[in-house]
């Protein structure tokens, strides 16, 4: 008999699911989604709903508990809340109850490491970035392999040749390629569910600084004030890509989602990576900027500089970052994690 597979997903942002549903889609044997899944799209997808472990209260979730005495090898172990304790427990009890050939970590230190204690083998998902603290390397180590989903190109320097020489890099993990068919002179703006989204007088004074050109802005969009006529907020659109195929111009941070849309369409990049821990969309970024795949700016620029960036990042050569994309990444990735898993079958 088969045995299957758990994928679990954290909640800070669509991408980590998204990966999972891409890969999902490609494997020959049964996978279970774990995680806290309230919001998002779980259509299709065999899963496991997880109780919340995010802050009590109104606090801001960073993925660390700012305990003075936490073991050295976490960086989120809270005391006394139920809903991390109900969590363990269910992770627990599916592993006790299926008994997975492998769990995908995507991501967590925790998982990874109380997967580990659970006799599970893990394929642990390692972001962009330089995550050397002594909690990652844990993760790493405890890890049978590791994941990148991205291609190797984009790795930052300093990472320990012994987390590369243990990384399957698996290359952008998006679905299928929309061909752009229908390019015009329009600017696509992407804000990702994990960022800070967009600020309406901010973009309004984008737009208006290049007027030639219309802005069509994605994603969640805060403030208020006058619109030009060229500037056209559309919120959240179940169509991404086919916004993205008409565009002259992607504009969007450096998260994995919005540079695998840039990668996947070929298009022309201008890159605003957000502060993120570990410098993962910064690191990302400046591997862009050095292989000519996109022009990068770092935080909002100012109006007056729009024009500029535009007229730089319009004169990328798109088979750059085009090149970055594989089409059959995510059913080679299916490949491995299905050879991975059958190894530990045969043990």
């Amino acid at each position: 008999m088969t045995r299957g597979i758990g994928w679990y997903v954290h909640h800070q942002g669509a991408g980590h699911l998204q990966r999972a549903r891409a890969v999902a889609a490609h494997l020959p044997r049964p996978c279970t989604i774990l995680g806290t899944l309230a919001g998002f799209d779980t259509t299709g997808l065999a899963i496991l709903d997880l109780p919340d472990d995010r802050p009590l209260g109104d606090a801001a979730f960073d993925g660390r508990d700012g305990a003075a005495d936490r073991p050295e090898a976490l960086h989120y172990a809270p005391l006394n809340h139920p809903g991390l304790r109900a969590r363990m427990a269910r992770i627990a009890n599916w592993v006790a109850r299926t008994d997975p050939a492998l769990l995908v970590v995507d991501v967590s230190v925790e998982v990874a490491l109380f997967a580990r204690l659970l006799s599970v083998p893990t394929l642990v998902v390692r972001l962009a970035g330089t995550r050397t603290d002594q909690p990652h390397l844990e993760a790493f180590r405890s890890a049978s392999r590791l994941l990148a989903p991205f291609p190797e190109a984009l790795d930052g320097g300093g990472v320990p040749e012994w987390v590369r020489a243990k990384t399957i890099y698996a290359g952008f993990l998006t679905g299928p390629t929309l061909l752009n068919t229908e390019a015009s002179r329009d600017i696509v703006v992407v804000f990702g569910q994990g960022g800070a989204g967009g600020d309406t007088p901010a973009l309004a004074a984008a737009a208006r600084s290049v007027p030639d050109r219309a802005w069509h802005v994605l994603g969640p969009v805060s403030g208020s004030g006058a619109i030009p006529d060229n500037l056209h907020l559309h919120g959240w659109v179940p169509d991404v890509a086919a916004h993205v195929a008409r565009a002259a111009l992607l504009v969007g941070g450096g998260g994995d989602g919005v540079v695998a849309l840039a990668a996947a369409q070929a298009k022309r990049f201008l890159c605003l990576p957000e502060a993120r821990a570990y410098g993962e969309q910064t690191e990302k970024a400046a591997a862009l900027a050095r292989l000519g795949a996109a022009i990068v700016q770092e935080g909002w620029p100012e109006a007056s500089a729009w024009p500029r960036l535009i007229q730089a990042a319009l004169a990328l050569d798109p088979a750059v970052i085009g090149g970055l994309h594989s089409p059959t990444a995510a059913a080679e990735c299916a490949a491995g994690i299905d050879a991975l898993a059958a190894s530990f079958e045969r043990t």
